[in-house]
């Protein structure tokens, strides 16, 4: 079983988002502890994301740390450039998630 782990700017969006929204969100974070490469690839097996009612939840999947790295939660028009700053940084959140996995 994977674990799921939030990014600080991930849980700012889901704050916002309605109670309706978040309850799916976060329904679907546990279905990522079984299943978690589930959404679309974005470019590269570990780098996903799953849509909701015209939001969309990007990931990461890190397999030698059986974990799943929540990044953020975003609209259609700021996709790419998300997407965009994901991709340049992705030594960044794997370093925050192992800084994270350490504090447990």
């Amino acid at each position: 079983m994977y674990r799921v782990f939030r990014s600080e700017w991930y849980e700012k969006k889901l704050e916002k988002l309605d109670k309706s929204e978040q309850e799916r969100i976060i329904k679907f974070e546990q279905s990522l502890k079984i299943e978690p490469y589930n959404g679309r690839p974005l470019g590269y097996k570990f780098f996903r994301e799953k849509k909701f009612d015209g939001k969309r939840v990007i990931f990461l999947v890190y397999e030698e740390h059986q974990s799943v790295f929540l990044i953020t939660i975003t609209n259609k028009k700021a996709q790419q450039h998300e997407i965009d700053l994901i991709k340049s940084n992705l030594e960044v959140y794997k370093e925050e998630l192992e800084k994270r996995i350490k504090e447990l």
